[in-house]
């Protein structure tokens, strides 16, 4: 079977001056439509890096990343920021909600920078969130909602645009057991109900047994037989 996502031989440096940081050093891994992937790795490891890599928000200084066989690296500044919006879903540790927004809102501005505009993006940002249980906090602001309800706004943002890859950073950082819990268990479920494949990278040992597979990651390299 075919890799949704396949990342080549990447590397990336940071320069300052005379000093050079190995932030990422030689990964290569694919990932495959409807499975789970868990990187983990402690703060500094690269984690955060490699996933904006794996997005299309940071070039590689060295290396190809392809998704659905196309190296988005290749593309023209325009055509990066479309693939990004219309096959890539993000979810972030701090939610990234717009607070001046109410919630079904800010599920409207991401289907709105993909050409989906007035009752169709509402109707299709009431789906998504019917589909996290949300749907008695499509008028409130996010800072009314608790933090897992925080965090599935951010899951039912990163669906609006039906996705083929959902990269996840820390996403359950900031969040108690049991919420982290909930939040990990619905990634799951999409990947393998919607057959989008999904990527989490973390600290958080607790989600392990949500993962179809494990990485871990130690300043900027995968260890302990990653593919």
């Amino acid at each position: 079977m075919d890799a949704l996502l396949c990342v080549q031989d990447v590397n990336k440096v940071y320069s300052d001056g005379s000093t050079h940081v190995m932030a990422v050093n030689g990964i290569s891994l694919k990932i495959h439509a409807g499975e789970v992937v868990l990187i983990l790795g402690p703060s500094g490891s690269g984690k955060t890096t490699l996933l904006s890599i794996m997005g299309g928000l940071l070039h590689p200084t060295e290396g190809q990343v392809l998704l659905n066989g196309q190296d988005i690296y290749h593309l023209a500044d325009r055509e990066l920021s479309n693939l990004r919006c219309q096959q890539i879903g993000y979810v972030f540790q701090s939610f990234n909600l717009l607070n001046f927004l109410t919630v079904c809102q800010n599920i409207e501005v991401m289907l709105n920078l993909a050409g989906v505009t007035g009752k169709q993006a509402r109707e299709r940002a009431v789906e998504v969130l019917k589909s996290m249980n949300l749907e008695h906090r499509l008028e409130f602001a996010p800072q009314k909602l608790s933090g897992g309800e925080r965090q599935r706004v951010s899951i039912a943002r990163a669906l609006a645009n039906r996705p083929h890859l959902i990269l996840a950073d820390e996403p359950t950082g900031n969040l108690d057991s049991v919420a982290g819990r909930n939040v990990a268990e619905i990634l799951s479920d999409l990947a393998h109900q919607q057959g989008c494949g999904i990527v989490i990278v973390t600290h958080d040992t607790r989600i392990v047994n949500v993962a179809d597979r494990t990485m871990y990651l130690s300043d900027g390299s995968l260890v302990n037989g990653v593919i």
